[in-house]
Order: structure tokens, then C-alpha cells, then sequence
């Protein structure tokens, strides 16, 4: 009975480690489809505006926290990559939503990905999906425009 269940153990532990990096790769999604349908859905309130690296908004900018980074992970055993990347981006967009609000401030601008390289783009965000898990690292700017 033992050798049965330290072979077990010793085959789990040789698999295990494969399946959770099995199908690791990086996805870029656009940002304003996770922004709509935040907002529709009413997790974003509208008072806190995003703007990735690269676009700026109108007026005043006067930045009130620098760097802020927020990571934020989903369950993606058996779903498609988009849906969970956009849900784990929402996640960190309604920390950053909390984050801001406490500051006083009413947008996040200069935001990009942060999963170890910085990836800047104006449209999209970065995204790493697994076997297991998807998951999001933003970093931004909170600001008070004006």
C-alpha cells in the first residue's frame, strides 16, 4: 500500500508541475472592450477615467500617486482566454477605480502591463494565460484632471 501511494506521489509530482505551465502564453486584448463592459456592468461607476500609455486626456493633469501597481489573477481551467483575461483587467481597473477615489483623484493615466517587462501599447493590455490561470499586472498614474 505504500509503494503504491509514494509511486502516486512521485508521478503527481513529476506531471503536476507540467500541467500548471501547460499552454502558458501572452495575449494582448483591447483595453476598451474591458472598460465597456465594466461600465455597463456597472462595476466601474464612470467617475474615474483610464488612459493607457500613450493617450493623454483633455486638460490639466496633475498627477497624485505614482506607480501604482495592481495584480490581479482568475480561474482559467476550461475557459477561453479573452473572457478571462478581460475579467482579471476589471478586477485590477475597480482596484485602481479604489485607489483613486481614496486620493481624491478622477483618473489612472499612463497605465500599461507590468507582468515583469513593461508592454505599452495605446489600445491593448497584456495578459499571461495558463492552464489554471489568467492574469493581469497594470501599473498607472492616479491623477486629478482638470
Amino acid at each position: 500500500m505504500k509503494a503504491k501511494t509514494l509511486s502516486l506521489m512521485l508521478l503527481l509530482s513529476v506531471i503536476a508541475p507540467g500541467l500548471t505551465l501547460a499552454g502558458d502564453k501572452i495575449e494582448h486584448y483591447p483595453f476598451a472592450n474591458a472598460i465597456a463592459a465594466a461600465t455597463q456592468s456597472g462595476k466601474l461607476d464612470g467617475t474615474v477615467k483610464f488612459y493607457l500609455a500613450g493617450n493623454q486626456p483633455n486638460g490639466q493633469v496633475t498627477v497624485v500617486l505614482r506607480d501604482v501597481e495592481i495584480n490581479r489573477k482568475t480561474n482559467a481551467f476550461g475557459k477561453k482566454d479573452q473572457p478571462t483575461c478581460d475579467w482579471a483587467l476589471q478586477s485590477a481597473l475597480i482596484s485602481l477605480q479604489d485607489e483613486a477615489k481614496r486620493a481624491g483623484a478622477n483618473a489612472v493615466v499612463n497605465i500599461v502591463s507590468n507582468y515583469g517587462n513593461e508592454y505599452r501599447d495605446s489600445q491593448n493590455y497584456e495578459c499571461h494565460v495558463g492552464f489554471l490561470m489568467s492574469g493581469v499586472i497594470m501599473k498607472g498614474d492616479v491623477a486629478k484632471v482638470q
